[in-house]
């Protein structure tokens, strides 16, 4: 059985947010707010053929679950 694509957006721990696997150790990505790891996230979980995003507060605890479907491939080329 395959495991379940997820990411989760945490306070990294200096001010700013993180994107990290579950059950990972080295994050994906650190950035200054919210949004903008949030938005990495799912642009990470569409290209990886979509998945569960969870994003916690400040406090750590997860506040909101999304699933996001797969992304489309945005090059358009013929042939």
């Amino acid at each position: 059985m395959s495991k379940p694509n997820a990411r989760e957006v945490r306070p990294n721990g200096e001010g700013g947010w993180k994107v990290i696997n579950p059950g990972g150790e080295r994050s994906s990505g650190n950035f200054d707010t919210q949004a903008a790891a949030t938005q990495r996230a799912r642009e990470i979980l569409g290209n990886s053929g979509g998945g569960e995003l969870r994003v916690a507060g400040r406090d750590g605890k997860i506040r909101e679950a999304n699933t996001i479907p797969p992304g489309n491939d945005p090059r358009q080329s013929r042939g």
